[in-house]
């Protein structure tokens, strides 16, 4: 893995969540009150666009069947099996660059 840029902190302000698409893979972003996190953008249910979904809180929405993540944990409430994956962050200066896999 190699941590690589997928926004800055202006395009993420607290309590938003986006979608970035970097290499064809899609990512989920979002502020929880400062704190930035990166998890996978897919939904493991039915493909759901994540980053595309409502941010309330901790919780991740997936706007096409309401299954919600822990964006912390990425923790599905349906249970722990469902769990997406997390990726660490850094910020360096305005740009938010998350530890995740290198295409091959």
């Amino acid at each position: 893995m190699a941590f690589t840029k997928l926004a800055t902190i202006s395009e993420l302000p607290p309590g938003t969540l986006i979608e970035v698409i970097h290499e064809d893979e899609a990512y989920a972003l979002c502020n929880v009150a400062g704190t930035i996190r990166a998890l996978t953008g897919e939904c493991p249910h039915a493909g759901g666009p994540l980053g595309q979904g409502v941010l309330e809180g901790p919780l991740i929405t997936c706007p096409w069947h309401s299954w919600q993540f822990d964006s912390g944990t990425g923790t599905c409430l349906f249970g722990d099996d469902l769990a997406i994956h997390t990726y660490e962050i850094r910020i360096e200066g305005d740009d938010i660059l998350a530890d995740i896999p290198e295409n091959a």
